[in-house]
């Protein structure tokens, strides 16, 4: 008696994520990617007049900027977590 294959995709299974589909040839370019998240967020705390997020998403955020900043060219990487922690400070300063 042989055990089962525990691992073995069967065509239910395969439904149920489809997004989590392996894609050939689809290359993810992180740094990219991170970089439009970190503009879209300063662009964001930027038009703000005050905290646009939680204080618990900001100080989620201050620690999550500087991580994806690390996908990133030093120089620009250091640039834009100088520009986002000014606007934090802005905008806590405004509330």
């Amino acid at each position: 008696m042989s055990d089962p294959d525990l691992f073995e995709n069967s065509p239910d299974q395969r439904d149920l994520f489809p997004d989590a589909t392996p894609q050939p040839g689809r290359i993810v370019d992180f740094p990219a990617e991170a970089r439009r998240r970190l503009l879209n967020m300063l662009a964001e705390a930027k038009a703000a007049e005050r905290l646009p997020w939680s204080e618990k998403k900001t100080q989620t955020l201050e620690i999550l900027f500087p991580q994806m900043a690390g996908w990133l060219p030093e120089d620009e990487a250091k640039q834009l977590c100088f520009e986002f922690a000014q606007e934090i400070e802005r905008l806590r300063n405004a509330a």
